[in-house]
């Protein structure tokens, strides 16, 4: 770990107002490697625990391929890339012997020692990076709205009441391949934050307000306080939320 930041870090799951709890998130540190962690969140859909064996497989299959990685000699997106695809064959094969049909997003950032980082995600779970409370990047839904969007015929503003927001184009155990986007950051530092969370809690805010209450709460905090605005936002119709966040902070000068 380069000399210069410490990680703090949280990771907050609430049912909202839904019968059940299809979403899952982790946050998994390397069991050999000191300053490698993996977040990951996944939303589970279909039937009633459909979705959630869907997000209990990716969450199984992050695990198990998370542990095999060396950053000395893998490549950390080919790795993501794998989750990715392992997941959605084995969400398939459980669609084929259950009556439910079980699909999942997925958003997942790995951290390797150095301080570089590799995101990737599918379906519409979203990774948020800031620096300091300034908006740096954040993934783009593989959904409807989102491809109206890049099209230029709704604004973001207009997405995020838009009735057919919950469309996806693609996210694991669907008939087609699912797609998938893949970011890299060379350096973190301090100051930088990572945000990966499902539409539970990111529909119930736009970036600015997300980068100030990521810059004035600690990790922890931020958590808290996006799950219970959301929860009141959504005025009891709100659906599972998942976050977790990863702070980059300056070591404490002595």
């Amino acid at each position: 770990m380069s000399i210069g930041y410490k990680l703090t870090a949280s990771t907050g799951i609430h049912k909202g107002d839904r019968e059940y709890q299809q979403d899952q998130i982790a946050l998994i540190k390397h069991p050999r490697i000191n300053g490698c962690i993996l977040a990951i969140v996944a939303d589970g859909m279909g039937g009633r625990s459909g979705g959630r064996k869907a997000s209990d497989q990716v969450m199984m299959t992050a695990r198990q391929l998370f542990e095999r990685y060396d950053p000395a000699t893998d490549d950390a997106s080919a790795t993501l890339g794998q989750i990715v695809q392992e997941a959605h064959i084995v969400i398939k094969l459980t669609a084929i012997s259950s009556e439910e049909e079980p699909h999942s997003t997925m958003a997942a950032f790995l951290i390797n020692p150095g301080g570089d980082c590799h995101w990737a995600h599918t379906g519409d779970s979203r990774i948020y990076q800031y620096h300091g409370g300034r908006f740096i990047k954040r993934t783009m839904d593989h959904s409807y709205v989102q491809a109206l969007v890049n099209r230029g015929e709704i604004t973001e503003e207009e997405a995020a009441v838009h009735p057919q927001s919950n469309i996806l184009m693609g996210c694991l155990g669907t008939d087609n391949d699912p797609p998938v986007d893949f970011h890299f950051i060379s350096q973190l530092r301090p100051g930088d934050v990572l945000m990966a969370c499902s539409d539970g809690i990111w529909h119930y805010f736009n970036t600015n307000e997300i980068g100030s209450v990521l810059a004035t709460l600690s990790a922890r905090e931020a958590t808290e306080f996006l799950i219970e605005k959301a929860r009141s936002r959504a005025h009891g119709g709100g659906d599972n939320l998942s976050v977790v966040i990863v702070k980059f902070e300056p070591l404490d000068k002595h």
